[in-house]
């Protein structure tokens, strides 16, 4: 109770607002305790400078900024004057599961990344769009027959006089399945399902990865006539990537696949670069490459290669270009998958499993919880334990970034976000970039996330701003559409 409460009355009152507060949901007490600190503007401030962050993380520390010559400060700050004496920054997570507003805004990096590697931009020559490009689908191979969607007319495994598999399960399948079908995706056996050979696929598809684009590049030396050594010499395979799952609960990756130069997109491609060399390379490269696992007496040796289904699709600037994908329909593609998680299609978790048990709690089928156990039973194999399999059993054994790129596709999401930080002011470039200028940065983790009262108040920023999106994004179309019928040449 306060001290300036002398009289019965104020006591009164006081009491009387107390008891009316603790009937009160607790995001209400919440919201009334933050709104009545002097420092909630600065708070507000905060919260809106991370977007409305779902998961933001505090620090709390100081940065200085001096003139070496003189020993001036050009600029200080420290967090003892901020609530609570912490700074919020955002999480960064890239799932949309996890928090919806940096999953938007990672999605909208991975748009200008994947973009400035089709049209330019971004230190990225504008020339790279007559460069030649690929889209291209290549999925995991089969491990054993699975039920899967179908049309009205379809059925979705049918084979007359199938029989049943040693465990007594049918060969077949006649049912109708919809795309929401909890079957869909499901073995028809899960006794004759690969499930070794599943997780081992995953665990080593960024090496089979490696080799499918050095593969590529032989390929392409051997169709131009050079030597295989000299390819360097002459061309450059750049490339951008993204993996996804499918219902399955096995990944395929969707890549944008560009020849450039010797010095990558600032020289054109040589000559002998055509769509059908790049097409065949691609294709040949995709059902030759193999990646052989490590011998373990309980397992023996597994020869993974990739599926037998690949599409490749040729990306053209021109617009009167039937058979080509436009630059922005691609590069909105793998943005929009960049944000999904194996949680988001049923084929895993978002966060690392710590013992057996916490398998059985994830709310997944049976075929995903198989797996999971799986890679956890082959983590604790000695000849595999360079892959990690335990860390990595919540995504299925699949290791690594869902989005990878060649060094000189494009941009980087660092210089992004650094340029997205000089254009937002929250970096002064004339303190920081000086020649005669030093930083001194001391920070400390100190927690993350909201109380439920300051969450309420991020859900709110984070849904003005992604209306605010919506209306402009619509309102760009409008605009759009409107000068392509202003421009139209009428009969």
């Amino acid at each position: 109770m306060r001290a300036d409460l002398t009289t019965p009355a104020d006591r009164r009152a006081a009491l009387d607002t107390a008891a009316r507060l603790r009937h009160l949901p607790e995001a209400d007490r919440d919201i009334i305790r933050l709104a009545g600190d002097p420092l909630f503007p600065r708070l507000l401030e905060q919260i809106t400078s991370t977007g409305g962050c779902a998961h933001p993380v505090h620090l709390t520390g100081h940065t200085t900024t001096r003139n070496t010559t003189t020993g001036e400060i050009l600029h200080h700050y420290d967090t003892r004057t901020e609530p609570g004496e912490r700074l919020l920054v955002r999480c960064r997570n890239r799932r949309a599961s996890i928090c919806p507003p940096c999953s938007r805004l990672h999605a909208g990096d991975t748009f200008h990344l994947v973009r400035a590697g089709l049209t330019g931009g971004k230190t990225v020559p504008q020339d790279v769009r007559d460069h030649l490009r690929l889209f291209a689908t290549l999925t995991a191979p089969s491990f054993g027959p699975v039920h899967r969607a179908t049309t009205d007319r379809e059925r979705c495994r049918p084979r007359r006089n199938a029989g049943t598999c040693p465990h007594a399960a049918p060969l077949s399948c006649t049912a109708h399945h919809t795309e929401d079908d909890p079957l869909v995706g499901q073995p028809l056996c899960s006794g004759c399902y690969d499930y070794t050979g599943h997780v081992l696929w995953h665990a080593h598809a960024g090496q089979l990865w490696d080799r499918f684009t050095r593969a590529t590049r032989r390929h392409l030396a051997t169709l131009a006539g050079i030597p295989q050594s000299h390819f360097p010499r002459h061309a450059r395979l750049s490339f951008a990537k993204v993996a996804e799952y499918q219902r399955r609960a096995a990944i395929h990756v969707h890549a944008v696949i560009r020849l450039d130069g010797p010095d990558g997109p600032h020289t054109p491609p040589p000559p002998w670069g055509t769509v059908d060399a790049l097409t065949t390379a691609v294709r040949t490269a995709s059902v030759t490459v193999t990646v052989t696992t490590p011998y373990t007496p309980a397992l023996g040796e597994h020869a993974l290669r990739w599926g037998a289904q690949l599409d490749t699709r040729p990306l053209h600037a021109a617009l009167d270009d039937p058979d080509g994908l436009a630059d922005d329909a691609v590069a909105a593609y793998v943005a929009k998958y960049v944000t999904k998680s194996a949680a988001d299609t049923t084929a895993g978790a978002d966060h690392r499993l710590r013992t057996p048990d916490d398998i059985d709690a994830i709310p997944a089928s049976p075929h995903v919880r198989t797996l999971m156990h799986t890679s956890w039973r082959l983590g604790s194999l000695p000849e595999l334990a360079h892959l990690h399999l335990r860390a990595w059993t919540h995504t299925l054994g699949y290791r690594g970034h869902i989005l990878t790129k060649s060094r000189a596709y494009s941009t980087t999401y660092a210089a992004l976000r650094a340029e997205r930080a000089v254009h937002q002011g929250a970096v002064d470039v004339q303190a920081v970039d000086g020649a005669d200028a030093v930083t001194e940065a001391h920070w400390r983790y100190s927690g993350s996330g909201h109380s439920v009262g300051s969450a309420l108040i991020a859900a709110g920023i984070a849904e003005d701003r992604a209306e605010s999106l919506q209306l402009y994004r619509e309102a760009r179309d409008d605009d759009a559409r409107f000068a392509a019928q202003s421009w139209e040449v009428k009969p």
